[in-house]
């Protein structure tokens, strides 16, 4: 399964979640300092995000696709022109949210790059668009130090409803496009969500991606943008405090863990973030008081076997190692990684078939080109090896 709305991020660091849940604007810290951080090199915020290319334009004019359109009516031809044919041959990659144009020219992108391409596309064959939270448990990523949290949208599309329609109650037939298997998007449930929070989703995940390649002044204006865009969605603010931490202003990043837990108090990756600050900045008992509260919460947080089984792995103790990595697999049975290191536990033990099954599943869940390419190499290499037991890796 491959998903990524939303990135939160949880220091070591956790970047944090998906959606906000609350309308009414709240009394929140001051959380910006704009003097701390260069100027942005780029301008940042959402007024591209939906615009279409010359390319993109060429392409809705094409007698290919005008013909598929008339055939099919703008919802379904869409669908058909889009994605069923694969002619453009669009692929899914987590590792930098596009716009529109950009997911269009790279002919690939996260989920909330592919919504954002096709709301593009659907608004402009005059399409009304609505926008769905998935409810999925969060999937756990990690770069480095930083570990990410993502959530999945999906979007719905159909004719225009005229405001008669709307006034009397009538019902326009909606086409879902999911980009999770259909057997596993009709079984979760969902909420709509503004636009608006589809843009600060957007620009959020842009400060993710630009933290993780500590571009920090970068990150610090996209976080920004997503918190003036809508204060009221927490994960901006998580964002903020993991740039802040990262730059050193660990006074400025206990306010933005504490503006989190303001409008999502049971945030246990703004808690995991706010403790450390909280002990840096001398705030013992307050630190101790939150880490008391957040492993009642979440005895095991995200990796929490994996780390152990790394460690297992190290002092060359692999049935150990397998054990705790079967447990992460368990729980998140989509993470690549955790399916490549369980492959590497069972190589080192002589179960070769074992290793192989989990090296597959690990290319099966890759979430990037470059672990897609590492997992195809390494899956060929313990294929050329039936038969032999090899000891390196």
């Amino acid at each position: 399964m491959r998903h990524l709305a939303s990135l939160a991020i949880l220091t070591l660091a956790l970047l944090g979640s998906g959606c906000a849940s609350m309308r009414v604007p709240l009394p929140l810290p001051a959380v910006l300092s704009d003097t701390s951080f260069a100027p942005a090199p780029a301008p940042v915020g959402p007024d591209q995000l939906f615009a279409l290319s010359p390319a993109m334009r060429a392409y809705l004019d094409s007698p290919e696709f005008r013909s598929v359109l008339r055939r099919l009516g703008p919802e379904r031809g869409l669908v058909e022109a889009l994605y069923t044919k694969g002619e453009l041959k669009l692929e899914y990659d987590a590792s930098v949210t596009r716009n529109a144009a950009e997911t269009f020219d790279a002919r690939m992108g996260n989920c909330l790059s592919l919504v954002v391409m096709t709301a593009a596309f659907a608004k402009h064959l005059g399409l009304e668009v609505q926008y769905q939270d998935v409810m999925i448990d969060e999937t756990w990523t990690r770069s480095a130090s930083l570990y990410f949290a993502s959530t999945h949208v999906n979007l719905s599309m159909g004719k225009r409803r005229t405001a008669q329609a709307r006034t009397i109650g009538g019902e326009e037939r909606m086409l879902t496009i999911d980009f999770l298997p259909p057997e596993d998007s009709a079984r979760y449930n969902t909420h709509v969500i503004e636009e608006r929070m589809i843009e600060a989703m957007f620009m959020n995940n842009r400060a993710a991606e630009a933290l993780a390649e500590n571009r920090l002044d970068e990150a610090y204006w996209w976080a920004r943008a997503a918190v003036l865009h809508l204060p009221t969605y927490s994960t901006p603010y998580n964002t903020l405090g993991v740039i802040y931490q990262r730059h050193g202003d660990q006074l400025l990043a206990e306010r933005a863990f504490k503006a989190t837990l303001t409008l999502e108090p049971e945030s246990t990756i703004a808690m995991h973030n706010l403790v450390p600050v909280l002990s840096k900045l001398g705030k013992k008992e307050e630190s101790a008081a939150l880490a008391a509260r957040l492993a009642t919460l979440e005895p095991t947080p995200p990796y929490h076997y994996f780390h152990k089984a790394i460690k297992a792995l190290e002092e060359l103790r692999y049935a150990d190692a397998r054990d705790l990595l079967n447990k992460e697999v368990r729980r998140a049975p989509f993470n690549h990684e955790f399916h490549f290191w369980l492959a590497i536990a069972h190589w080192r033990l002589g179960e070769a078939g074992p290793a192989r099954d989990e090296l597959a599943l690990a290319l099966d869940n890759s979430t990037t080109h470059a672990a897609t390419e590492r997992y195809s190499a390494k899956l060929a290499f313990l294929r050329s090896q039936t038969g032999k037991r090899q000891r390196a890796y």
